[in-house]
């Protein structure tokens, strides 16, 4: 089975769903809402910036970016996604390219930029962080930086996945995480990566760890036994302890 071929088809068919959902909230993004969280919005200044966001989804996070002063460009796998991240654009007047491609290929296709990021349930999707590590330092300037803001794989053992990369992918029929999923569901193939395997793969690419950050809550709603807080945070205990459920991780290229 061809996972990019797999994955493609379901976040086609992901993506269309994800338009009209609250979860996304297309319309208050339209109407000037970001759709950055705290953790990002507090670590990453990209005002004046070149920003490349790589599996951007339908581009409401980079155009987010865009609306604080980076010239953007979004790269994602799905041709729907783009498609509709370009109207997007259109839509709220800013300026910003979008690439489908998939991570891998992506080398080439665009001029390297002083800031690479990545978010939230994205490197669950690709089979090699050595490869993605390396991908990363091709597209940032010398002296470059990559953000990344990241689900904790700590909370993937609540789900029944592995918190180590097992090598042979999880393959499920499921349907989507929004409010209006429906009982549509895609096959979908993934990979769990550890702290250890994600930090490792960008040092040993080149960069330099400039902070790694966990948190003890997520800013979505988006996994089971979830408890919302006054604050907007979503906290899981396990035992009467929180459990993490976010990372970041901000590194450097050699000027």
């Amino acid at each position: 089975m061809d996972y990019l071929t797999t994955n493609k088809i379901a976040w086609d068919a992901r993506t269309r769903v994800h338009l009209t959902s609250d979860f996304y909230d297309v319309e208050g993004f339209l109407s000037g809402n970001t759709s950055l969280t705290e953790i990002e919005l507090s670590e990453l200044a990209v005002a004046g910036k070149s920003l490349l966001h790589l599996q951007c989804h339908f581009g409401l996070d980079t155009l987010s970016w865009a609306r604080m002063g980076a010239k953007v460009i979004g790269v994602d796998l799905s041709e729907v996604a783009i498609a509709e991240a370009r109207k997007l654009a259109q839509q709220a007047q800013l300026s910003a390219e979008f690439i489908c491609s998939d991570v891998y290929s992506v080398v080439g296709k665009i001029e390297p930029q002083d800031i690479v990021f990545t978010s939230y349930g994205a490197i669950v999707w690709l089979p090699d962080l050595m490869l993605w590590a390396q991908t990363i330092v091709a597209c940032l300037k010398p002296g470059g930086q990559f953000y990344m803001a990241e689900f904790h794989p700590a909370q993937q053992l609540f789900d029944g996945y592995s918190y180590f990369n097992r090598g042979e992918p999880d393959i499920e029929q499921e349907g989507t995480y929004t409010e209006n999923a429906g009982d549509e569901q895609q096959t979908l193939m993934c990979w769990s990566h550890s702290l250890s395997e994600v930090i490792n793969a960008l040092l040993q690419a080149g960069l330099e760890l400039a902070f790694f950050h966990e948190f003890a809550f997520s800013p979505y709603n988006c996994f089971a036994g979830l408890e919302a807080q006054a604050d907007g945070r979503y906290v899981l205990t396990h035992q009467g302890q929180h459990v993490p459920l976010v990372y970041s991780i901000s590194a450097r290229k050699p000027a």
